[in-house]
């Protein structure tokens, strides 16, 4: 019940705004609107306070790093690849699917799910795992998309103005600062951080919203069958991985339940972000972010099942 009362708010919001848009109550046109208020403003108050406020000696987790990390980079690396080479995607396109099947949902889905059931010492965990999508999936899909828009027929010059393009990006700009902000310990002010917050806030019901109201019925039956295989990869296949890497690694119990949990969770709806604000695969993201949001409540049912037996009040290593 823990699950279905978090993850079914977030499928209401976004049917909600699929509802606004086909009664013709909100223009689709205003999803554009709100995917770049996300894009510019929230997500990056997000992705600042998320990193700055996380001390820099728990982002080192090595085996827990390598179990959550590694699985969703290869996770991504083999949805790419089959994109690519098997559905013959361009790179910008190959990016998006790749990190519809990847990029997991851990701060507003997984994290509250592992407080809830496992308390506060589940909470670390899950913190890294969402500042490892923050510092390295957001901007890794940044780099791959800015390079796919400064191809070969860029000028001599373009790869100044690809690497400009990027570290100017408002996620990668805001990544950066919040990793800087860490490293050096300083404490985040409380007005700075109230402040940021209340724009962070604002990222889920605009995020959400703006997926459902640019979604179609005619999109989504377009794009069902893809969705549907990046769901399974991403609901089932990428913590299989994960947990492979977790017994490989050693990790402790309790870690390990963290990890399959975060790799479980749906897509984030910040991919939506991405891919409304690079105009890459909307609709076929939306799906997939709606489908995987959906199903999640029966397969984290499986996976908490599965992983009950694991004595997660086990001493951390």
């Amino acid at each position: 019940m823990q699950i279905a009362s978090l993850v079914l708010p977030v499928f209401a919001i976004i049917v909600t705004g699929w509802l606004a848009g086909w009664f013709g109550y909100i223009s689709r046109s205003l999803a554009d609107g709100l995917v770049h208020f996300a894009y510019n403003i929230a997500m990056p108050a997000l992705l600042f306070v998320t990193i700055a406020q996380e001390q820099a000696r728990n982002l080192l987790e090595w085996r827990f790093l390598l179990a959550f990390g590694g699985g969703s980079l290869l996770c991504f690396a083999l949805v790419f690849l089959l994109s690519r080479l098997a559905w013959r995607r361009d790179l910008a396109s190959s990016t998006m699917i790749g990190m519809s099947a990847a990029m997991t949902n851990t701060g507003f889905v997984a994290l509250p799910i592992l407080h809830a059931i496992y308390g506060q010492p589940a909470v670390l965990p899950a913190a890294v795992a969402t500042v490892f999508v923050a510092a390295v999936m957001f901007p890794l899909a940044v780099i791959l998309l800015e390079s796919d828009r400064h191809d070969a027929r860029t000028p001599a010059d373009g790869g100044a103005a690809m690497l400009k393009q990027i570290l100017l990006n408002p996620m990668v700009l805001s990544t950066l600062a919040g990793l800087a902000w860490a490293i050096l310990g300083w404490p985040v002010p409380a007005p700075l951080a109230a402040y940021m917050n209340i724009f962070a806030g604002a990222l889920t019901p605009c995020a959400l919203f703006a997926i459902g109201l640019g979604l179609s019925a005619e999109a989504l039956r377009a794009n069902l069958k893809t969705s549907v295989v990046l769901a399974a990869v991403k609901l089932v296949i990428m913590p299989m991985i994960v947990y492979g890497l977790c017994v490989a690694s050693g990790l402790n119990p309790l870690y390990t339940l963290a990890a399959i949990i975060c790799a479980a969770v749906p897509t984030a709806k910040t991919v939506y972000i991405l891919a409304g604000a690079h105009k890459v695969e909307e609709h076929l993201v939306a799906a997939t972010v709606s489908i995987t949001t959906l199903f999640s409540v029966v397969t984290l049912l499986g996976w908490l099942t599965i992983l009950s037996g694991l004595p997660v009040h086990a001493k951390l290593d």
